[in-house]
């Protein structure tokens, strides 16, 4: 936080000093997919040596997850040029055209200068290089936002609440990411002790917590979880056998 004397903003752990939540979803074949842009993106990819995006799928559009979305422009280029597909609700791809318009109707002679996006509104089950990718809907507050789910793996930040018919795509899961803001209840967000419950419903066998504001610390916070979930960290990586990594 700017101007914190708080333990957590003055401690000299890597595992306290965080970004903003994001990840890449590394498909068995090498496709890379990125979750959210946000505003943290340049120092996130020089910091843990990202250097490819194959398509970019949105959770929302709040701006914490989208307002880096101009540096997309150096992962086109580094593929060589030509337009990179995005992937989210309506109601986000809606926003991203509206904040962005020059992204989606940049004119070819552009070249580099801006990303050339090609949007695509999630409605269902899709597939980004061969690999499914299942939205599941959940409560960021009074809104209804994605998140996702690949192979044995599942994203969900930014959640208040899991509706009943979201739950059966959280079955038989290896990996779950939820969010966990802190300990104290908020209205948009899982506490802590909400999330834990979250999870322990879900039956998946790991869970990692992210989205953590300065409340929880990394190493205390971890020494009181239950077995099998921890606070995840920037530059954590998690390989899935048999599926996306």
């Amino acid at each position: 936080m700017i101007g914190c004397a708080c333990r957590v903003c003055q401690s000299s752990s890597p595992e306290d000093k965080r970004f903003r939540a994001s990840i890449v979803v590394e498909h068995d074949d090498g496709t890379q997919v990125l979750v959210d842009t946000t505003p943290d993106l340049r120092s996130q990819a020089l910091a843990h040596g990202v250097t490819r995006v194959d398509a970019v799928v949105y959770t929302h559009s709040h701006a914490d997850h989208i307002f880096g979305l101009d540096e997309l422009r150096r992962f086109i280029s580094l593929r060589g040029g030509g337009t990179l597909g995005v992937h989210g609700d309506s109601h986000t791809i809606a926003e991203l055209k509206r904040i962005f318009a020059y992204a989606f109707s940049a004119p070819a002679e552009l070249g580099g200068g801006v990303p050339r996006l090609v949007p695509a509104v999630v409605e269902g089950p899709f597939e980004i290089g061969g690999t499914a990718w299942t939205p599941v809907p959940i409560l960021h507050g009074r809104r209804t936002i994605h998140g996702y789910r690949i192979g044995t793996f599942a994203y969900l930040t930014d959640c208040s609440g899991i509706p009943e018919p979201s739950s059966s795509l959280l079955e038989g899961l290896d990996l779950l990411v939820i969010g966990a803001l802190r300990e104290r209840a908020h209205p948009t967000h899982f506490s802590l002790p909400e999330a834990i419950a979250a999870a322990r419903r879900t039956g998946a066998r790991r869970t990692l917590f992210t989205h953590m504001c300065h409340d929880l610390g990394h190493a205390e916070t971890n020494a009181r979880l239950p077995e099998g979930m921890a606070l995840a960290y920037d530059g954590l990586s998690v390989t899935l056998p048999g599926a996306s990594s």
